[in-house]
């Protein structure tokens, strides 16, 4: 290992080839996503499962977090060699079930067994960094992986809308395959053995993990039918199973939090529903493909990147407010909302009329714009506050739990995204009448939950600009 700290020794040589064998798996995760998200209009003209569209999304997200939270004790019970690599066969399994579904069902099933294998490809490459790296390169590692995400935008609509231009979703699935075959190799090749490592005690908060599973379900469920009584039932449970998460957090010895992370006075609390309403809001994206072709006569590969404007807008918003200084991050923190619930109330103007005007898609575009962008003005202060907020010994859960609540937050406010629009006519009238009222719907409900934020982020601003204080007396 080099000892130098540039980025040429990270990204040549045989580091270079480390590097692209882990952020190779986070691209990979998070191009499924994208992908994903621009063909499923796709997959239900073809195999049917309208009801069920939000399912694939709730799904994978919910096995996601399962992958996520056991990637520590994978990574120590099998090394890092054998954990990424069962963690690209898992993917690359469920990649091959949806290919060949015929029907929504085993699509979803397939999209469970993706989300299971990519979730430990999202999460095992932060841990392997200290294995594989020396530390003066740990940042710019950092900041490699995570730039995937960015890159994912591009790259993930561009692919998932060429493929269903041609009517060819299944080879999507396909193509995902060989490209995982690949980071396989190059797992297997460069990243260290490690024998099974047991000297460090790895709990899994199980019970959190089934709970949290069953809260999505619950509310997925409820969303099957278009009557409301179900959908209130499917709340009902869901808000209640919720609780118990709560009741078995705060008491558990494994936890996905810090100490006192649910506490009603914390410092912790505010944070993380800050966080949750902000992703919540973002989740509507999920349906936003399928508006923009049924309402808006898009191509799958355009309704894919405007659908996508949001990630854009948080990574762009994110590069910007990253390197403010205290007093102006404040600031940028008690904006965010404003950006967010003016993106919620354009795309309610905008996504429900039959128009595909260059005007109309303008006025969505900024919508989406303005939603990511706001996330991305608060997200590096909330989650800086996060870590500053516990003890030196709780920092590593710390980061862990930014992970777990923003996962957490995508597969409910997907089970509720689907709930909201199969109340408002997606599936039944369904067509264009049926979209323009559920669309109306979800940004309408969305635009006014997210209204909480300004709520939320009172204490976090509060907190900061106290601690700015004592800074400077």
């Amino acid at each position: 290992m080099t000892s130098t700290t540039g980025w040429s020794a990270l990204l040549l040589g045989r580091n270079g080839l480390r590097s692209a064998a882990l952020a190779g798996g986070v691209a990979l995760h998070a191009i499924n996503v994208y992908l994903v998200t621009t063909i499923l209009p796709s997959v239900v003209a073809d195999i049917g499962g309208l009801d069920y569209y939000a399912w694939n999304t709730t799904l994978f997200v919910v096995a996601s977090i399962i992958g996520s939270v056991l990637s520590t004790k994978c990574l120590k019970a099998l090394g890092a060699r054998a954990a990424y690599v069962w963690a690209g066969v898992i993917f690359a399994i469920g990649s091959g079930v949806c290919s060949l579904a015929p029907d929504m069902a085993v699509m979803i099933l397939g999209r469970t067994i993706q989300g299971l294998g990519g979730g430990l490809l999202f999460a095992l490459p932060y841990a392997m960094i200290r294995l594989v790296f020396a530390e003066p390169l740990w940042p710019r590692a950092m900041a490699l992986i995570s730039g995937m995400w960015g890159a994912a935008t591009l790259i993930g609509p561009a692919v998932g809308g060429v493929f269903a231009e041609y009517d060819a979703w299944r080879a999507a699935f396909w193509a995902l395959i060989p490209v995982t075959a690949l980071f396989m190799v190059l797992a297997w090749a460069l990243l260290p053995k490690k024998s099974a490592d047991t000297s460090w005690p790895v709990g899994v908060p199980l019970a959190q993990l089934v709970l949290l599973s069953a809260v999505v379900l619950a509310i997925s469920v409820g969303s099957i039918k278009p009557e409301a009584i179900y959908s209130v039932l499917g709340l009902a449970v869901g808000f209640m199973l919720l609780y118990l998460v709560y009741r078995v957090e705060v008491r558990s010895t494994w936890r996905l939090m810090p100490k006192g992370g649910l506490a009603a006075r914390g410092a912790l609390l505010p944070l993380y529903v800050s966080m949750s309403l902000m992703v919540i809001g973002m989740t509507s994206e999920v349906f936003v493909p399928y508006f923009l072709q049924v309402l808006h006569l898009q191509t799958p590969l355009l309704a894919g990147y405007i659908s996508a404007l949001m990630a854009a807008g948080w990574t762009l918003g994110a590069l910007y407010s990253s390197g403010l200084k205290s007093a102006t991050a404040l600031r940028a923190i008690g904006i965010a909302p404003f950006f967010i619930v003016a993106g919620l109330v354009l795309a309610f103007v905008f996504v429900p009329r039959f128009d595909p005007s260059l005007f109309n898609v303008a006025g969505v575009c900024a919508g989406m714009l303005a939603v990511g962008a706001g996330i991305g003005l608060a997200w590096p202060h909330l989650l800086t506050r996060v870590l500053e907020s516990v003890a030196e010994d709780e920092k590593e859960l710390a980061g862990a739990s930014i992970t777990t609540v923003q996962l957490i937050a995508t597969a409910i406010g997907a089970a509720l995204a689907g709930m909201i629009v199969n109340l408002g006519g997606f599936s039944s009238p369904g067509g264009v009448t049926g979209a323009s009222s559920a669309a109306a719907w979800l940004f309408g409900v969305y635009a006014a939950l997210s209204l909480l934020i300004f709520v939320s982020v009172r204490p976090v601003i509060r907190s900061k600009a106290e601690r700015a204080a004592l800074d400077a007396a």
